[in-house]
This record gives structure tokens, C-alpha cells and sequence, in this order.
């Protein structure tokens, strides 16, 4: 897990940040761009939380928007094939950074049926990406 931050931290994105909280190396925010135009999500920034199991990377992480997208629950666990919800499908050598890159992939999907995942129109979307740069963790 120190590895993994650690990579993260000396190989930063423009797309994703993500690192531990200083008291807890199995709780970490993550930050994430929406996907590049003509995605409804494309200026959207938006952030997040990452819990690990004890025994990760054996087992995938869970993720939870804190942000308002549109398309997923705020505030609940996502499921995705990198997420806690399908553990047959995680793979080890994914890691964070993985998996952050497939959750901004999904983003566009069709949330039709998803646990966590919201149907809205695109004009809200819009707005809600809009409104994401000046949400604030606390």
C-alpha cells in the first residue's frame, strides 16, 4: 500500500489523484476529471473514497463518489467489475491506479440496472460537472 502511494504521488496524472489519509493507509480520497468532451461529465472534477480490506490487493477496493455526478450514488458503494461488488473479476495487479482509470471509462456506461448508478439526463449532468469544482472535502 506505502508502494502503491508512493507511485502515485512521484508519477502524478492530470487525470486522477488518489492517496492515503495520513492517519490511515487503508482509507484514501481520491480526485478524478470527468472524460474528455463530449461526455457531459468532461469538466467536471470530482472526488471520492477508496476503502481497502485488510487483505488488499488480494481482494478489490471499495469506491464511493462524495461528489455529485449524475451518474452514481453519492455517498455509496459503487459497483463496477473493479470494485468490492464483483471480487471474482479483481485482479491483483490492478491497483488504485487501475482501477481509477475505469471508473472515469465507466462514467459514460449506461447505469441501467448498476447498484449505485443514477439515471439522469445530460443537462444535469452538465450541471452537476459544473457545480463538482466547487465542492470542497471537509
Amino acid at each position: 500500500i506505502v508502494k502503491e502511494a508512493s507511485e502515485l504521488a512521484h508519477h502524478p496524472s492530470g487525470e486522477y489523484a488518489a492517496s492515503p489519509l495520513e492517519d490511515n493507509l487503508f482509507e484514501w480520497h481520491f480526485t478524478l476529471r470527468g472524460p474528455p468532451e463530449p461526455s457531459p461529465y468532461a469538466k467536471g472534477l470530482y472526488h471520492g473514497r477508496i476503502v481497502l480490506p485488510a487483505d488488499y490487493p488480494l481482494k478489490p477496493p471499495a469506491f464511493r463518489f462524495l461528489t455529485p455526478t449524475g451518474r452514481f450514488e453519492v455517498n455509496r458503494e459503487i459497483c463496477l467489475s473493479i470494485s468490492g461488488h464483483h471480487e471474482e473479476l479483481w485482479q491483483p495487479a490492478w491497483g488504485i491506479r487501475t482501477a481509477l482509470i475505469a471508473i472515469r471509462s465507466f462514467m459514460d456506461s449506461d447505469p441501467k440496472g448498476q447498484v449505485g448508478g443514477l439515471e439522469c439526463d445530460d443537462a444535469a449532468r452538465r450541471r452537476m460537472a459544473n457545480e463538482s469544482r466547487k465542492w470542497a472535502c471537509r
